[in-house]
C-alpha cells in the first residue's frame, strides 16, 4: 500500500477506533471515521492475541493484501458513499484460519457496514 493511504500515527488509530462506527466478524474488526483527507486510509493492526510474531505478520500481511484488494478500489463501497474513511482493520487469531476468499468477503461486509453507517 502507498503511504498517502496508509494510517501511520497513534492519534490517527486512536481517533478511528474511538469513532461510533465500527464492524465485528469473526476474523476481523472494523473501526471507520469520516476524514477530511483526498482518499480513504487503511490501518492495520494486530493484537497480541495473536501469538508469536510470525503469526502476527502474516495475519497482517493478508489483512492489508485485502485492504489494498477490496477497501482501496474504486468499486470499494467507502469509495461510492463520497464521504472519506479513516479505517482501521484489527485481526483476530481466525484471520489466521479462515481461507483467503472468506476474509475477502468480511472485509467487504465491514466495508459495506462502515459506509452505510446510519447514526
Amino acid at each position: 500500500m502507498k503511504k498517502r493511504l496508509r494510517l501511520r500515527q497513534r492519534s490517527d488509530f486512536q481517533k478511528a477506533v474511538g469513532g461510533r462506527r465500527f464492524h465485528t466478524g469473526r476474523a476481523l474488526v472494523g473501526f471507520a471515521v469520516p476524514t477530511q483527507a483526498p482518499e480513504n486510509r487503511i490501518g492495520v493492526t494486530v493484537s497480541r492475541t495473536v501469538k508469536g510474531s510470525v503469526d502476527r505478520n502474516r495475519a497482517r500481511r493478508r489483512l492489508r493484501e485485502v485492504a489494498r484488494s477490496g477497501l482501496l478500489g474504486p468499486d470499494s463501497p467507502l469509495s461510492q458513499v463520497g464521504i472519506r474513511y479513516d479505517v482501521v482493520l484489527i485481526a483476530r487469531p481466525a484471520a489466521l484460519e479462515v481461507t483467503y476468499a472468506d476474509l475477502k468477503a468480511e472485509a467487504a461486509l465491514a466495508a459495506l457496514r462502515l459506509a452505510n453507517f446510519k447514526p
